[in-house]
């Protein structure tokens, strides 16, 4: 399942067609109840089908901008298929108000911050958070899942991106509080239906929950795809700044995450040169 956030500063822009802020993949085996999730940084350089080259996160906007066959949900998934050489058959896009809603609804997560750090929730003035247990709800949640300065960059965004979906599964299941959830599934969904796109139903997404609450979490494996094995810095002619993935060391990580996990392997065959083509 390919997750994305939407990008904030395209919605305040008033850009119709915005890029994914956040791209992740999930794979959830029910047979072996292991689990994996792979991060994959916005400005990695790679081919996106009938386009060339560009920035991974502009795949989303390119599909809604040129209103292809299943808009920029469809083109992000083939995008990622080709870089990763696994089927993507599902999608769950999430803007961020949405997400904070839903981080609410479950009475907020709790996390451990590694590094003090600040955040600047949407709507809110902006704080540190010292290197210290925190108790997070929906708004400064996102605001820590995002920040990118002084933080990391995006890899260690895309560290807490994961930590925050852990630990909602871990307040869901400690709290016990997915029979309660699913009850009022239709509701929530109905009510936030504007913020979510899917292809899921909502009896799949049902069925995923309660899969998911049964994967033990020493059977999750997770991965960034980032400096210095899997990506180099590149600084094109104009100007702009892009990751050059290294095909080899991006093997190794998927095999680890989605072979590993899964009694299904990789299915497309990866042209080793495109992550070097400027």
């Amino acid at each position: 399942i390919l997750l994305m956030g939407l990008d904030y500063r395209d919605w305040v822009a008033g850009e119709s067609t915005p890029r994914s802020d956040t791209m992740m993949l999930v794979t959830i085996d029910p047979l072996t109840l292991q689990a994996g999730m792979l991060s994959i940084p916005r400005d990695l350089w790679v081919e996106i089908p009938g386009f060339g080259y560009n920035r991974i996160n502009t795949a989303y906007m390119l599909g809604e901008a040129y209103q292809l066959p299943g808009g920029g949900p469809a083109l992000a998934m083939q995008t990622v298929e080709n870089l990763l050489g696994v089927p993507v058959p599902y999608f769950a896009v999430v803007d961020f108000h949405t997400f904070e809603r839903l981080i609410d609804e479950i009475g907020g997560i709790d996390v451990l911050v590694m590094q003090r750090i600040k955040i600047a929730p949407i709507g809110r003035p902006g704080k540190w958070l010292e290197a210290k247990p925190y108790h997070l709800d929906g708004a400064d949640a996102l605001a820590y899942a995002r920040v990118r300065k002084n933080a990391g960059g995006d890899f260690g965004r895309a560290e807490r991106q994961q930590q925050v979906i852990l630990a909602i599964m871990d307040r869901i299941v400690g709290f016990d509080m997915l029979p309660t959830l699913i009850g009022k599934a239709p509701a929530l969904y109905q009510e936030l239906a504007s913020g979510i796109r899917t292809n899921l139903t909502l009896e799949q997404m049902v069925q995923l929950a309660w899969l998911a609450v049964q994967v033990p979490k020493d059977h999750i494996q997770s991965g960034v795809i980032g400096p210095p094995e899997m990506v180099g810095f590149y600084t094109r002619p104009d100007g702009a700044q892009v990751l050059r993935f290294v095909p080899d060391a991006i093997r190794e990580l998927r095999d680890r995450i989605f072979v590993e996990t899964s009694a299904i392997g990789p299915s497309i065959a990866e042209k080793p040169e495109e992550g070097y083509r400027p």
